[in-house]
């Protein structure tokens, strides 16, 4: 994964992070990393173990508002007030 090896430590964290988050959609993480949805997963399995990694795909599966093309129209956010920004 060629877009992984230019990732800081700090930004695979806060990738992790995002993608644990239930409000966050992958095509946050895509905009402000990058990363598809495919890649996000394939980071995910590289950087944890095998059972949180199924556990948190498990998770994912169940959450329609990691996607914003079947979340409902009732979240118009998908950063927690407390997150930090992050910008280049």
């Amino acid at each position: 994964m060629a877009k992984r090896n230019n990732l800081s430590v700090e930004e695979i964290d806060r990738i992790v992070e995002m993608a644990w988050e239930d409000r966050t959609p992958f095509e946050a993480i895509e905009i402000q990393f990058g990363l598809k949805e495919k890649e996000v997963i394939k980071l995910m399995r590289a950087e944890m173990k095998a059972s949180s990694f199924k556990m948190w795909r498990k998770r994912m599966n169940e959450r329609t508002t990691k996607h914003r093309s079947i979340r409902g129209d009732d979240i118009k956010r998908f950063r927690s007030p407390m997150q930090k920004h992050i910008s280049y």
